[in-house]
């Protein structure tokens, strides 16, 4: 598929699943993306089917495959931790930037994204939300202002399919009060509370993790004081809020450098700038 000169084209990993047909909506949704390819697995009943029928749009045009050529733009991928060398290896084969939805990556994978990124330009963000990374944004200027007198917890909440915890989102809400307040959370997160564990220490930051139903994602940042708490609350009620979010990386990173960035570069909240 040409795409359009003022468009970018978005290809989509994993169009059968969820987040792959709220990806779909999205871009049929923006005024500076389209459609221009999809993948799904091997055997996958929706193989060469229309993708807008796949996510219930209306016909696109595009037929789901099980993998790409160079006839796009940026790849999208929210599919999964296992399938994630596999699709680094094809972005950089088809020299193609790739944006990075995949939560509850390991180390290894971690530093799989940073080499990869000396090659192709990557987003990765643990959630694509405008809204959540806001909210990461203040979270660090919250925490900075109130000290380390004021108590941090973190509780999420999310659907009963969800295979990671505590969630990557929560997880980065705790980066943010951590290194705020100028401590490292590998060394005071506590992970859920059971049985006769003491006084809570001043520096530690809780996680609180619930499943459940289908909720699609709730993160509470709670700042307890004595006489007093703030509590900053993000919820979203729709994937196309992560969809919508993807997208709008995806035309953000079409023409950058290699270089591995995140939502704050996207969105303008990063310190640097000049990546």
């Amino acid at each position: 598929m040409t795409t359009s000169a003022s468009m970018t084209g978005i290809a989509i990993l994993g169009v059968a699943g969820r987040m792959g047909r709220a990806l779909v909506e999205a871009v049929q949704d923006s005024p500076d993306a389209e459609l221009a390819g999809a993948t799904v697995r091997e055997g996958s009943q929706f193989l060469q089917a229309d993708v807008g029928a796949i996510a219930g749009v209306g016909s696109t045009g595009i037929k789901a495959a099980t993998t790409l050529d160079a006839g796009c733009d940026v790849i999208i991928d929210f599919t999964s931790v296992e399938a994630l060398e596999a699709n680094l290896e094809l972005a950089t084969r088809l020299a193609r930037p790739i944006v990075i939805g995949t939560t509850g990556l390991s180390e290894a994978q971690k530093s799989l994204l940073s080499d990869t990124a000396r090659e192709i330009p990557i987003v990765f963000a643990p959630n694509m939300s405008v809204g959540v990374n806001v909210l990461i944004d203040i979270v660090g200027r919250v925490a900075s202002l109130l000290g380390d007198t004021y108590d941090v917890e973190i509780i999420e909440t999310h659907h009963r399919f969800k295979k990671d915890a505590p969630s990557g989102t929560a997880l980065r809400l705790g980066e943010a009060a951590a290194d705020a307040l100028g401590r490292s959370l590998s060394e005071c997160a506590v992970y859920g509370r059971e049985g006769h564990t003491g006084e809570r220490t001043a520096r530690e930051i809780g996680f609180e993790t619930i499943r459940g139903g289908d909720v699609v994602g709730d993160h509470t940042v709670l700042f307890a004081g004595l006489g007093e708490r703030v509590e900053l609350t993000h919820k979203a009620s729709s994937r196309l809020t992560f969809a919508t979010g993807a997208v709008k990386a995806a035309v953000w990173l079409a023409g950058k450098p290699p270089g591995l960035y995140d939502m704050r570069d996207v969105l303008g909240l990063s310190a640097d700038q000049n990546k």
